[in-house]
């Protein structure tokens, strides 16, 4: 690895704000020979999908025996690419480095693209996780900028927040999804040194407390706004049982949003947004015993008559693997009891996902590593699949386990 750049150490000194807790080695419970095997085990699993991926095309999912991939546009191109690096990150595999970096050169046009609010997740997950570990400013900087640039176009002052999708009925849909995008913005800002991103991405979280969340604090999928006063106009769940009801990884996206975005200001509302939106996860009566969840929290409620029945009793896999991720951060920025129990709860998912039903075996599954999870079951889409993030965020989970093995902060 190259000697890192002032502009890599920027990106990656994440952690100069919020005041991390660093956890003992003896309060942890999963071995170092646990974890270097399953990152081990997934970088031979990978090697599958590694060999069926065209030049030109990205992973999505493997379904009915038929690999699915993308072009560089789909909000997924950047998850592939992403664990890649991870991989090499946790293995030092020179090879896995390469692959990953190559595959960045058909995803790099995707910095221009101002028609998605999916950027972080297609730039930053991947560019950023290159800059991180390779400190190659020369090649990446420029993109990576660019790209939060792209990002920040879609942020208006009326509704003073990101703008998700340009389709369909909607006046201006703002998803929970998109907290997901907004370290991209704060990470330009250190790059950048101007702050006008990482104001973008604090105006837009708190506009999402105010506006996304119920009392219990589970989050709605979609709220949209209206495009001339930028007041609510509709509380909408596209990707969950009904409006109403609470979709699993939606709540995924929130917890690891504001514990990020927790991490990125030291504010403490986005601590304890994140703290309550874990306690109704890790609280629900319907979250099974072992911390899989359901694909929605509201499932119960589906009605026999509905399309959704017959599968209303399936897991999510990719929401279990944000969780997991976003615990183990979230252990690090409280104390006592609480912390505790974010950590055994993220171990406990991790142990959990890397064993039947939900790991899959070497070669089989497309070279996907995590079996089981749902894309958007009302929409008829990736139902009971593997799919590219949450082996992305598995293997985040992961290598962050491995830092704090190693005694160092979660954060690279």
């Amino acid at each position: 690895m190259m000697k890192l750049s002032n502009l890599a150490l920027a990106i990656c000194l994440v952690l100069t704000t919020a005041a991390q807790a660093q956890t003992k080695r003896t309060d942890l419970s999963l071995s170092y020979s646990f974890i270097q095997g399953k990152l081990k085990d997934a970088a031979q699993q990978i090697s599958t999908l590694i060999a069926a991926t065209p030049p030109d095309k990205f992973p999505k999912t493997f379904e009915n025996g038929q690999q699915k991939f993308s072009n560089s546009s789909w909000w997924c191109s950047g998850f592939y690419p992403g664990t890649l690096l991870y991989l090499y990150e946790g293995t030092k595999n020179d090879t896995l480095l390469t692959l990953a970096t190559d595959k960045l050169k058909p995803l790099a046009k995707e910095q221009f693209n101002k028609g998605t609010h999916d950027l972080g997740f297609m730039l930053f997950c991947s560019f950023g996780n290159a800059l991180r570990l390779t400190g190659d400013s020369a090649s990446y900087k420029d993109i990576l900028l660019t790209g939060a640039e792209s990002l920040a176009s879609r942020y208006h002052d009326r509704q003073k927040a990101i703008k998700s999708w340009d389709w369909g009925s909607w006046e201006y849909a703002v998803i929970i999804d998109n907290m997901m995008n907004l370290e991209f913005l704060t990470q330009a800002t250190k790059i950048s040194k101007d702050k006008k991103y990482k104001d973008i991405a604090v105006q837009h979280a708190n506009t999402t407390i105010k506006n996304h969340f119920r009392k219990d604090y589970s989050a709605y999928h979609v709220i949209d706004y209206n495009k001339e006063t930028g007041a609510v106009s509709r509380k909408k769940n596209h990707q969950g049982a009904f409006d109403e009801s609470a979709w699993s990884r939606g709540q995924g996206w929130a917890l690891y949003g504001y514990t990020m975005m927790y991490r990125e200001t030291g504010e403490k509302q986005f601590l304890k947004q994140a703290q309550h939106i874990a306690s109704y996860i890790l609280k629900h009566p319907q979250l099974p015993a072992d911390l899989v969840p359901y694909w929605d929290f509201d499932k119960e409620k589906v009605p026999a008559t509905s399309k959704m029945y017959k599968n209303k009793d399936l897991r999510d896999v990719s929401a279990a693997a944000l969780y997991a991720s976003a615990l183990l951060e979230l252990s690090q920025y409280t104390t006592g009891k609480e912390a505790k129990g974010y950590l055994g709860a993220a171990e406990t998912l991790i142990k959990n996902l890397s064993g039947d039903p939900y790991l899959a075996q070497d070669g089989e599954n497309g070279g996907y590593i995590l079996k089981h999870s749902v894309g958007a079951l009302p929409l008829d889409s990736e139902i009971d699949v593997p799919l590219t993030y949450a082996d992305y965020y598995y293997v985040e989970a992961l290598i962050r386990y491995q830092r704090l093995l190693a005694g160092k902060s979660i954060i690279d």
